[in-house]
């Protein structure tokens, strides 16, 4: 990896975990000093929880992504250092989807006279779950690699007793 792919990826990770961050605590404030009162049209109070559950699952992944980028351009992404990156990248992307699904109960008593859009925001969740299946096929590529090169430095060590 390049270092400017590095840097580019590096900074719209940090612009994303600095919006996240800046707009969890603007929710915060709202939800403790009670300046935005409901009219009672949606459930404001649980839906900014859930955003903030949600944007906290999204910063676990942009950090993990952050020290895996970081592994990589150290040359040791190769290692069992990286599974709890990786790990920690499904479990949020689980995490996000649990939110999504959570986030589509909620919409749904609304949604009764078009339950399409409904059925359309079960099915984001199934996609986002789709992602975390994806990575850990990603992870189970990155187990292979990693026992491909033990096995690779345990030959090197037998050819150098060798010669």
């Amino acid at each position: 990896m390049g270092k400017l792919t590095v840097r580019a990826l590096r900074a719209v990770l940090a612009v994303v975990l600095a919006g996240t961050v800046f707009v969890q605590a603007l929710m915060v404030w709202v939800l403790v000093s009670g300046s935005d009162p409901e009219d009672g049209s949606l459930p404001l109070t649980p839906l900014r929880v859930i955003t903030i559950l949600g944007m906290v699952s999204v910063q676990v992944a942009l950090v993990c992504v952050w020290r895996l980028v970081t592994m990589v351009r150290r040359g040791t992404v190769f290692s069992h250092a990286a599974f709890r990156y990786v790990d920690g990248v499904i479990g949020a992307i689980v995490a996000a989807a649990l939110v999504w699904f959570t986030v589509t109960a909620i919409n749904a008593p609304g949604q009764r006279d078009d339950p399409g859009v409904t059925v359309i925001m079960g099915g984001v969740g199934v996609a986002i779950l789709g992602v975390a299946l994806i990575v850990l096929v990603l992870r189970m590529l990155l187990a292979q690699a990693v026992a491909r090169d033990v096995e690779a430095t345990q030959m090197q060590a037998e050819l150098d007793e060798v010669i």
